[in-house]
């Protein structure tokens, strides 16, 4: 088969497994799993037969006309680059580990079988984003992408925080779609096609009349997807879904789609050094917010949560600075730690009964317990530290190095001041990784108080993908020197200065954390531990629900614990209480978005009810009287209307007389 028709088959056989495990749920349970995993999985082969043979070379492209439009042509089309195969193999490989993960995840669950088939629609809705080379066909994934993630993340529906975050992620998401829209369809108006090859053209040609106006549009829509600052809070509270659906968004799915995007249509974004520079204070932000707040969470999900966050933000300071093969190197690295990292969390949950970092603390052995998810999540929290040798460390050094190279007028793609911008958030936001990075292990791994309840041993299908995952955890970045071809041709090897500076930052980081925890453990004992829900016997999925539930009931908030020996507490001091609720945005977006639309949805009400509903009222009631006026004349007796006729009659001719005696005297 040619490269093209194996890259067709890529996300199609996803889709394919998706359609036949809804139709076989309830049916014939049995095949639902073999569904799930297999197309999956032969679509994981087929992407790496892609990659192999595109080769990091030339760009390979084929197209077909999907419907006359009248104007601006809409294709089928695929566009097979370097970064487009890559990209591609981790989605499918991740997918692949987060379907068999949940077969023992949620083993017992009911809506399993519709579970599985979003899983799989999830990710060939991620697969075309991947390799379309038209933007229709694009936004056709990246709308699917936004529906899987809302039935996903709403999967413990039972629950109020799950059926509240599914709300919010959907929304929020949507907002940012709105403008993205229009500016997918002003760039096609000023290109004159839906092509990205065709746009690039015409963007190298001058093209693009008002090149600022788009640019910020899109970068909405991407804000929004990829949760950057100001439309980030969605992703902290989406992690109310199963621990399978958070690897399966942050690692390789909805929040990559966004960078990825950019990076396939960066050269639109440089036509306006003014979007850069936005995108580069967007970038910043989001990185040094969510460090901080991801040092005052609880829940061990929303730590991870915020840092992803964070590491998007590093992807999107690589793209404001205009080196794409930077950040979506990075994209691929933190794809594969940060799914490691989300399916170890849900074996950490499954064997403390619970999701607070405060009740881990205080329990023993928890290492000893689960040696598969402690050695794998120590490897993946070092590669998000960025320590070398891991995967981490590479990757976040070409986007340091990037942004070094822009500050200093060494690459002028970008303003210089984007590059400053990007070199200082990243070099500040190193510090903060290295702590919250330590801060998790330190509490879930180092623990001091009673026994963790003894599960058992984690199901195989569990343990097994952690390794899986964790070889490009540890080994990707060494392919640094060797995939340049794949990523535009630049060199991606760390530079010595930024490399020792941002280690050294790490290293401070760290050690500050470490000492600080030393200081505080001694006030461990002073607190109940709480919010814990262990139930040996039960399913992981289930633990995890309740563990939720109860942290909510513990503490009265699923972020937050009132813990004295939190080492977080000590070095944020009073920015402590702003960071755990992530400073405040979404009671700003409360008072500023969700109060006014709530008033104005009461108002509109009060009109229809009051207003509207008494005229509809009111013309039915008049032509009920009209109609019981008429009905009692309807008596039924010939003799009643042979009289009324008569007299009728003979009004109507004294009536006529009388008219023509007035009008003869006149």
């Amino acid at each position: 088969m040619t490269t093209t028709t194996l890259a067709a088959l890529v996300p199609l056989l996803p889709f394919l497994g998706a359609l036949g495990g809804l139709a076989v749920g309830r049916t014939a349970p049995g095949f639902v799993r073999p569904l799930a995993i297999l197309p999956t999985l032969t679509a994981a082969v087929l992407a790496v037969l892609v990659a192999v043979r595109q080769g990091g070379g030339r760009a390979i492209d084929a197209a077909t006309q999907l419907t006359p439009t009248g104007s601006v042509p809409i294709d089928l089309a695929l566009h097979l680059d370097g970064f487009a195969v890559l990209v591609a193999v981790l989605v499918t490989v991740v997918a692949t580990c987060v379907q068999i993960y949940s077969t023992a995840y949620l083993r017992d669950d009911a809506r399993y079988p519709s579970y599985a088939a979003l899983v799989s629609l999830f990710t060939s809705a991620m697969l075309l984003v991947v390799y379309s080379g038209d933007l229709m066909v694009l936004l056709v994934g990246w709308e699917i992408m936004g529906i899987c993630s809302y039935f996903l993340v709403g999967h413990y529906w039972e629950t109020p925080e799950a059926r509240a975050a599914s709300l919010k992620a959907f929304l929020v998401t949507k907002l940012g779609d709105v403008p993205f829209l229009i500016g997918l369809f002003a760039l096609a108006a000023d290109t004159g096609s839906f092509r990205i090859t065709k746009i690039l053209a015409a963007v190298a040609n001058g093209g693009l009349e008002y090149p600022t106006l788009i640019a910020l549009l899109l970068l909405a829509g991407v804000a929004g997807k990829s949760a950057q600052f100001p439309l980030h809070t969605w992703l902290p509270d989406a992690m109310a879904g199963p621990t399978p659906v958070s690897a399966l968004i942050h690692a390789a799915t909805m929040v990559a789609a966004g960078i990825y995007f950019v990076a396939r249509l960066l050269p639109v974004f440089a036509a306006s050094g003014a979007a850069l520079v936005v995108l580069a204070v967007m970038a910043a932000v989001t990185m040094v917010g969510s460090g901080l707040a991801a040092l005052a969470q609880d829940d061990i999900k929303r730590v991870l949560a915020y840092s992803t966050i964070g590491q998007l933000g590093y992807m999107s300071g690589a793209l404001a600075v205009g080196d794409r093969g930077a950040a979506v190197f990075h994209l691929i690295s933190h794809g594969a730690f940060k799914a490691v990292l989300f399916l170890a969390a849900g074996v950490v949950i499954h064997a403390a009964g619970t999701n607070s970092l405060a009740a881990m603390s205080r329990m023993g052995g928890l290492a000893r317990r689960i040696p598969d998810a402690y050695w794998t999540m120590t490897v993946a929290l070092l590669a998000l530290a960025a320590i070398p040798p891991f995967a981490g460390f590479f990757s976040k050094e070409a986007v340091l190095v990037a942004a070094e190279h822009t500050a200093l007028g060494d690459r002028t793609v970008a303003p210089a001041a984007a590059g400053w911008t990007i070199l200082i958030a990243g070099l500040l936001a190193a510090v903060l990784t290295a702590a919250y990075a330590v801060r998790l292990w330190l509490l879930a791994f180092r623990g001091r108080g009673a026994e963790v309840p003894d599960h058992g041993k984690q199901p195989l299908a569990m343990t097994s993908v952690l390794w899986i995952l964790a070889v490009p955890t540890i080994g990707f970045g060494l392919t640094a020197g060797i995939l340049g071809d794949w990523f535009d041709g630049h060199a991606l090897t760390p530079s010595l200065t930024t490399a020792v500076l941002s280690t050294g930052v790490t290293l401070v980081g760290g050690l500050v954390t470490y000492g600080a925890w030393r200081h505080t453990t001694a006030l461990a004992a002073r607190t109940p531990i709480g919010a814990v829900a262990a139930h040996p016997g039960a399913e992981p999925a289930l633990v995890e629900a309740e563990a939720m539930t109860s942290h909510t009931a513990a503490y009265g908030t699923i972020a937050d614990a009132p813990d004295p020996a939190d080492p977080g507490r000590l070095l944020l001091g009073p920015l402590h209480r702003h960071a755990v609720t992530g400073f405040h945005l979404d009671a700003l977006y409360t008072a500023l978005f969700v109060r006014p639309v709530r008033a104005a949805a009461r108002l509109v009400r009060f009109l229809d009810r009051e207003v509207v509903d008494t005229y509809v009222n009111g013309t039915g009631a008049v032509t009920r009287l009209l109609g019981t006026a008429v009905r009692r004349a309807q008596t039924g007796n010939v003799q009643t209307y042979v009289s009324a006729l008569l007299a009728g009659s003979l009004a109507l001719a004294i009536a006529a007389v009388v008219f023509a005696n007035v009008n003869a005297g006149s």
